[in-house]
């Protein structure tokens, strides 16, 4: 446990040590969130109103606001737990590349010891600069218009910290076959710019094409997309019925904007959208378990 305390300590150092790696990663969600308020919030106010007006209802300009910011909010979350993963995980293959992970290999300590240090250390990089998002985003609802119970914010939390356990086994997985930092550019440059239409955060399902939502509802991903929509977006939604609104509205604002989602075509209970991404994370990691342990192995033969 010394051993692994010791490397936790140095890689989690070791990231926020690099400017260039660090300052980046924090301001990314930051970033994303001013440009989805700037260039994309009247696409989506616009939306709100539409579906509302196909009711005959109109919605108040405070309600607006506050589900098209939980529709912003929680589209960035659920993009940077896992862009973020892969960012964290560049320290593994710096290692790597720079022959410290040769050096460990030498020394008393053990390689399960070193192979946890760098899972953990990737999730609390991520962990944290989610949490500065998450705050971020707190603020922002805070300002346009608050409509989140305690229990809708707490949920948020969890949910935040299971999609970037989620992002840290993927990145684990995908980043122990890298050998060279072009590879991992590479593969962070195409995460940050399909993640987001994969897992369904930048665009409702229900304006997709049926056989790609189909495709999409086969992804763990997704699930941890719709998980923090009905998180952010479901007490502004509930406040909306409160006021007037009619069950039919309600009930199309969470098909159409993702807080409910569908397997082919059956509703996915939110049980069964924590039962999904969980045991993706219990694949993922037992994967990354099991490819340790085959390296691990090869070396000592």
């Amino acid at each position: 446990m010394n051993v692994f305390s010791a490397l936790l300590r140095r890689n989690c150092k070791l990231f926020f040590r690099d400017k260039g790696v660090f300052f980046p990663s924090l301001l990314a969600p930051l970033i994303l969130l001013f440009l989805f308020i700037a260039f994309l919030g009247d696409v989506y106010r616009d939306s709100i109103r539409g579906v509302a007006a196909s009711f005959g209802f109109t919605l108040a300009s405070g309600a607006v606001e506050s589900i098209a910011g939980g529709w912003l909010f929680s589209t960035l979350l659920s993009v940077c737990a896992v862009t973020v993963a892969f960012t964290a995980n560049t320290v593994m293959v710096q290692d790597r590349v720079n022959g410290q992970a040769a050096d460990f290999s030498v020394t008393p300590a053990p390689r399960a010891a070193v192979a946890l240090a760098y899972f953990f250390a990737t999730f609390l990089v991520t962990l944290t600069v989610c949490a500065v998002a998450l705050t971020a985003g707190f603020v922002y609802l805070a300002t346009v218009g608050w409509e989140l119970s305690a229990g809708d914010v707490l949920l948020s939390i969890v949910d935040t910290a299971l999609l970037s356990l989620f992002g840290t086994a993927l990145s684990s997985v995908v980043c122990h076959f890298l050998h060279s930092q072009g590879g991992v550019t590479a593969v962070q440059a195409t995460v940050s710019a399909a993640y987001g239409f994969l897992c369904g955060a930048y665009m409702p399902m229900s304006s997709l094409a049926p056989w790609l939502a189909r495709a999409l509802s086969l992804l763990p991903g997704t699930y941890g997309t719709a998980l923090l929509h009905e998180r952010l977006m479901g007490g502004a939604i509930d406040a909306m019925q409160t006021s007037g609104a009619p069950q039919a509205l309600a009930d199309a604002m969470r098909t159409g904007f993702d807080c409910t989602v569908e397997f082919f075509g059956t509703a996915v209970p939110v049980w069964a959208e924590y039962l999904a991404l969980a045991l993706a994370v219990l694949a993922l990691v037992a994967l990354y378990v099991v490819l340790c342990a085959v390296r691990i192995h090869k070396k000592r033969i």
